[in-house]
């Protein structure tokens, strides 16, 4: 028996697990699963998988539809939100062939996977670590409808600035206020506790967390750096945790870019340093903020392609909501040391070679992680493939505060898209960057800009609170 499934079998011996669950991914990164008693879990399991039909995964596929799930041992985990002992893992999708399956191409760990070996082709690099940021709200009630006669939604945090009329809420947080705020302010101190723990019991390590900047319940989990694969796969289970936590507490947690207005935005502002035989390939103590040349040329292509890396690091119509001047959030195409207006920051506190990065402060966590860590990294290989340069290309250093400039002096810099539109024209006229290599499919991405217009479509067609307030009588 292979060591690894050996170690599974063991995990349900041990822990008397009575079931057994297999998380895959959807196209929009939402995880779906099945779930087999452990009596039936066996070494031919682990080999034959588990079949699925793929077209209600989102996956547009040439071939017959019905694949197979192969769970990865490496991730196997006690889900701690079962009553039931279950253990989870989640893994590949395959095509079934003769003589041998093959990987789904589309699917979105088969892809992050394919990434990281054509790093490894290039010859660049042989390992990309991350270190994504995890916004989100908590909110003690939301709800919402669409229907032909009432279309609306509402939420509340007893925390939430606009309680401080309400009887016995003497710890309400002013307006965008909340940034590190200590109890009793912190009154999601203990749930977000606790996900960090199941988070830590996953095997992921935690950097820290705290409140956010907006009073509505906005807070923030960030893990350490990982691996890309190994982070992608950490990043669904991360969510996957936020969202369960919540819900156990009572709460509803939400890692939408906006879901309150006049608040702060949350992000996925993803970290990324890149390793050539265990050696930093982006330090150099005489470049700027003592990033190498093949670091600015990685960032060329990140804003060479920033405009098409949209459409999937930010893949939501709620995305461009939190994309506007005024909430920290970046909305100028360029780079600059700890400048949070610009789309990428290199920190200054990454003071060792082996820290030296720089981070992508536009994706949102409405993304599939697999999809945008992927594209990340085939847009900044471009770049060093390409030697494109930052500073030539005109997209900075800005060390300055781009939100302050004069309106001739913003006129002159280059903004991201403002509709999820917009970025899927950009997609559209520009992914051969990402099709290199063969890593993402040109099925897939048509596939998926085809959904996401429809999503466009149907969202456009539906009238809103605020087009009442501005039309409804004149």
């Amino acid at each position: 028996m292979n060591k690894s499934v050996e170690k599974v079998m063991n995990l349900i011996k041990e822990n008397d697990i009575k079931m057994v669950d297999f998380k895959m991914v959807d196209i929009n990164g939402q995880f779906r699963h099945v779930t087999i008693p452990a009596q039936h879990f066996s070494e031919e399991t682990m080999i034959n998988g588990i079949g699925f039909d793929a077209s209600n995964y989102g996956y547009a596929v040439v071939e017959k539809s019905d694949m197979v799930f192969i769970p990865d041992p490496d991730t196997a985990m006690i889900d701690p939100f079962c009553s039931i002992p279950t253990l989870s893992m989640t893994g590949n999708a395959m095509i079934i062939d003769h003589p041998a399956n093959r990987p789904l191409a589309q699917y979105p760990r088969n892809i992050v996977l394919a990434a990281e070996q054509y790093m490894k082709d290039t010859g660049i690099a042989d390992t990309m670590l991350i270190l994504p940021e995890f916004e989100f709200y908590l909110f003690d009630r939301v709800e919402w409808e669409v229907q032909p006669h009432t279309v609306g939604m509402s939420i509340d945090a007893n925390q939430a600035h606009w309680n401080s009329s309400v009887e016995g809420s003497g710890n309400v947080i002013p307006k965008q206020k909340a940034y590190h705020i200590a109890k009793p302010f912190d009154t999601g101190y203990e749930c977000r506790s606790e996900m960090c723990m199941h988070i830590e019991n996953a095997g992921i390590p935690v950097k820290y967390h705290h409140p956010e900047v907006g009073a509505a319940g906005q807070l923030e989990i960030e893990p350490k750096l990982g691996q890309m694969s190994k982070m992608a796969d950490a990043s669904m289970i991360i969510k996957y945790i936020i969202h369960n936590t919540a819900a156990k507490y009572g709460k509803s947690a939400t890692l939408m870019p906006k879901p309150v207005f006049g608040e702060a935005g949350s992000g996925m502002h993803v970290h990324m340093l890149l390793l050539k035989d265990g050696e930093p390939v982006f330090a150099d103590d005489n470049g700027y903020a003592h990033l190498s040349e093949t670091a600015h040329y990685f960032i060329g292509g990140l804003l060479k392609h920033i405009n098409s890396l949209c459409a999937i690091t930010n893949p939501s119509t709620n995305s461009f909501k939190r994309l506007i001047p005024g909430f920290e959030a970046p909305v100028t195409v360029g780079y600059a040391t700890s400048n949070r207006s610009a789309v990428i920051r290199i920190p200054a506190y990454a003071k060792q070679p082996t820290e030296r990065r720089f981070e992508l402060r536009n994706p949102d966590a409405t993304c599939n992680p697999y999809f945008c860590y992927a594209a990340i990294l085939m847009a900044g290989l471009d770049g060093v493939k390409n030697k494109i340069d930052p500073h030539a290309n005109g997209w900075g250093p800005y060390d300055m505060n781009l939100y302050t400039l004069s309106d001739e002096e913003k006129s002159k810099l280059q903004g991201l898209p403002t509709r999820l539109e917009d970025a899927l024209d950009a997609l559209e006229a520009d992914h051969e960057y990402l099709t290199a290599g063969g890593v993402f499919p040109e099925d897939l991405i048509k596939n998926f800009i085809s959904r996401k217009r429809a999503e466009c479509a149907q969202i456009a067609a539906i009238p809103n609170p605020v087009e009442f307030e501005k039309y409804y009588n004149l």
